[in-house]
This record gives structure tokens, C-alpha cells and sequence, in this order.
């Protein structure tokens, strides 16, 4: 018992502080009322009117869905299993959207600084992170709608309130995105133990900062989109900086090379 207890807490980890509303009633007067919802989860083979209607709400705001069997929708309920085969996850406060971000620089009159976080799933990283973007003057974050964890109550509390100050757009495809950005003059650089020495890049002038997950790195469709690589030097004995460390120091450095221009 005391396995399957451990093994429960394993899958549901990242979940446990997560903003979930259950029962059809519920999860339907929370699309209705404007909140941002993360991801639906919705119990296969139920394709009754109310649920229907429900997928039909989440598709028009552009919600992702997760088709799953009952056990695992009794696994996530908080309600004992009364979640009547839908639960949606809350975002802990809205996404901002890219143009967003941009508009902020503009309206500071600076370069913009953009960091693109690819397949992050630990919130704690992510809230980290985003808590370093607002520190170093970035003037916004994006994160890919799937494989990567959203803004959830615990990112909220880890970031130390920076949420609210730093625009977090969620975006269907990274690479498209990217491409979007290029076109406003964006010029990319990601974190790759194999890229040029940080310190011998030129860091600045509008710019996007791309972090991929710990251990998997910048997945290779959205490396070859980058213009740049960079390396952090490292003496140690271990192979790489956790996520939102390597973030902080590639900032800092561009936060440098912006200072020293």
C-alpha cells in the first residue's frame, strides 16, 4: 500500500498545487466566465451533450484537451471522483499575448529581450525563471502551449509575485513564433553546452533568449531555428547548470553587454 501511495504521488506531482475545477456545471461557468484554463481533462467516451459542449468551449479558446480513462480523472479529482468526467486546470492569472511583449519594449524605448522557454515542465523553474526575466529588464517570456508546465499557483509563488509584472505568452508552436519575432528583428540565441563561449557573442541589439529543459536541452527543431549558440563556461565535475540557473547567467551576461553598449 505504501508503494502504490508513492507511485500515486509521483504521477500527480506538479499537480498537487494546481487551481482544478471539477463537475460539468463547473468546469462550463469557468470557460464562461473568462478564466484562463491550462487544459482540460475530459474522460473517454463521454460524448454526451454537456461535455460537448464543454470540449466546444475549450476549442474555441484554444484549450488543450487531454482525452484520458476515468481512473486517471479519479487520480487528479479533489472531490472524492465526483468530477462527472471533465476537470480543467486554472491558470493562476491570464496569458499576455507576443505582440504584448513587444509592445512594452517599444513603449520603453528599448531593444527587445525575449526569453523562449522550451519544453520546461518543473514549475519551480519556470517560476524562477520568470522571476529572473523581470529582474534583468526582459521584457517578456514564452512558453509552448504543450509538454511544458503553465502558469500554475505554485510558478506564481515561486516567480515572488513577478507574474504580475512580466508578460508570459503561451504559444501553439515555438518555431512559428520565432519566426514572427525574426520578422519584427529578433535575433535568437540559445543555451547549448556545444555553442560559442558566451563571452565571445554579441549579445545585444533586440534579442530572444531560447533555455531548453534540463538534461534534453533545446529540442532540435527549435535549435535550428536559432541564430546563435551559446555556451556557459563550467570547471565542475557534474555536465549542466539546472534550467533556470543557465537562464539567469546567459541574462545577466546579455544584461552586460547591454550595460557596456
Amino acid at each position: 500500500m505504501e508503494e502504490n501511495r508513492k507511485t500515486e504521488s509521483k504521477r500527480n506531482e506538479g499537480m498537487e498545487e494546481e487551481s482544478r475545477v471539477e463537475g460539468r456545471n463547473a468546469v462550463l461557468a469557468a470557460f464562461r466566465s473568462g478564466r484562463t484554463i491550462d487544459k482540460l481533462y475530459v474522460q473517454d467516451g463521454c460524448t454526451d451533450g454537456s461535455v460537448r459542449t464543454i470540449v466546444r468551449e475549450a476549442n474555441r479558446q484554444d484549450t488543450v484537451i487531454s482525452y484520458v480513462p476515468k481512473e486517471r480523472l479519479d487520480q487528479l479529482s479533489e472531490t472524492g471522483g465526483k468530477h462527472q468526467g471533465v476537470i480543467a486546470v486554472c491558470a493562476a492569472c491570464a496569458y499576455a499575448q507576443v505582440s504584448d511583449i513587444l509592445a512594452i519594449a517599444r513603449e520603453r524605448g528599448e531593444d527587445p529581450f525575449v526569453i523562449v522557454l522550451d519544453k520546461i515542465l518543473d514549475p519551480h523553474n519556470l517560476g524562477a525563471i520568470i522571476r529572473t526575466a523581470n529582474l534583468a529588464g526582459a521584457h517578456g517570456v514564452i512558453i509552448p502551449k504543450r509538454r511544458a508546465v503553465g502558469l500554475t499557483p505554485t510558478v506564481a509563488k515561486t516567480s515572488a509575485g513577478a507574474v504580475s509584472f512580466t508578460p508570459v505568452a503561451k504559444v501553439t508552436n515555438l518555431v512559428a513564433a520565432m519566426k514572427e519575432l525574426k520578422e519584427q528583428g529578433l535575433w535568437f540565441v540559445c543555451a547549448d553546452m556545444d555553442g560559442t563561449r558566451m563571452y565571445d557573442l554579441n549579445l545585444t541589439g533586440p534579442i530572444g533568449l531560447v533555455i531548453g529543459a534540463e538534461g534534453e536541452g533545446v529540442s532540435s527543431l527549435v535549435r535550428k531555428s536559432c541564430d546563435m549558440a551559446a555556451s556557459i563556461p563550467m570547471k565542475g565535475d557534474i555536465g549542466s547548470l539546472n534550467a533556470s540557473v543557465a537562464a539567469g547567467v546567459l541574462a545577466y551576461e546579455i544584461v552586460r553587454q547591454r550595460i557596456k553598449k
